[in-house]
């Protein structure tokens, strides 16, 4: 039982994380301190909490690639509503706007999957590229500033000693635990992954678990956005571009089967912390502008490494 533990993919994971941190410690000993951990946790808060609602897409069979189109026009939404520039509402009018806008574009996801029997990549695919022409009519070549200090406490704030991106991300995480490990409907949820048509023959309601999924991902897409986009001064066009490769890399990474049927919300979230562990690395490492290209040749690797390893495992189930 021990050994079986110890082969999980979130011990792997969290394995090469403690890995990179000694070694990366070692060459430069600035790199293992309290604010850099925070730094690292605040960078990594909006993935961890977008990886959830993705988790559960790919559990079930599906993919979406639109969440980082989505967050960029959350924040042109969002900078609209809120800056003084602009119409200027309450905080929590803007707030709850967004977070329908996020749901809203998730359950037009969700439709065109289950009831326009599209498939999931490719209408993800075009919504990514109609939200982005969308997010640049929005923002119309300018940037968004001017925003209010209770909106900024968004993203710098703190309870206590712990940064509320940070808290926000880890209640999404244990809620999402709950949903999966312990109630009837994560349950169905993996078991649609599982077996589509047997979950079917079996009464459960495949199209609306997925369309629920879709919802979620779009609706935490747009916390994400809440909790980060105040992070700066103002908001530019491009906000949340290739987001979407950083999460579902971390999916993957995290042990989620790219086939459906199998991962763990905590996998996932580990599968961001490395990520965003490895771009903080490559900074310390003093890579200069070649750090960005490194990033992406290194989420590559991860992903075609992950997939690799869930066939090679699946391969190995099937003969056993």
């Amino acid at each position: 039982m021990m050994f079986s533990f110890l082969r999980t993919r979130e011990v792997a994971v969290a394995g090469l994380i403690l890995l990179t941190i000694i070694v990366v410690s070692c060459v430069n000993g600035d790199f293992f301190s309290g604010q850099n951990a925070r730094d690292i946790l605040i960078a990594a808060a909006p993935g961890m909490i977008v990886a959830c609602g993705l988790t559960l897409i790919i559990v079930m069979g599906e993919i979406d690639i639109s969440m980082g189109a989505l967050m960029g026009l959350c924040a042109a939404v969002l900078g609209k509503l809120v800056s003084a520039d602009h119409a200027a509402l309450p905080v929590w009018a803007a707030s709850f706007i967004v977070l329908a806008l996020g749901a809203g574009i998730g359950l037009i996801n969700g439709l065109l999957v289950t009831v326009g029997k599209v498939p999931s990549i490719i209408a993800t695919l075009g919504m990514l590229t109609a939200l982005i022409g969308v997010s640049d009519l929005v923002m119309a070549g300018s940037t968004i500033g001017n925003f209010p200090d209770s909106l900024r406490s968004f993203a710098i704030g703190q309870v206590g000693f712990i940064p509320v991106p940070v808290l926000v991300a880890v209640l999404c995480i244990v809620a999402c635990v709950v949903l999966t490990r312990y109630t009837p409907l994560g349950r169905r949820m993996y078991a649609v992954g599982s077996n589509p048509h047997a979950a079917r023959l079996a009464g459960l309601p495949v199209q609306r678990l997925k369309l629920l999924a879709f919802v979620l991902t779009g609706a935490l897409t747009a916390l994400a956005t809440l909790i980060s986009a105040p992070q700066l001064d103002v908001i530019e066009a491009g906000f949340g571009r290739q987001f979407e490769l950083l999460v579902v890399t971390a999916v993957v990474v995290g042990g989620t089967s790219i086939s459906g049927g199998m991962g763990t919300i905590i996998g996932s979230a580990l599968g961001v912390i490395l990520l965003s562990l490895v771009r903080t690395v490559l900074i310390f490492l003093q890579l200069g502008v070649s750090a960005t290209y490194w990033e992406r040749a290194i989420q590559g690797g991860f992903i075609i490494a992950a997939v690799l390893a869930d066939h090679v495992g699946r391969k190995r189930g099937g003969h056993s």
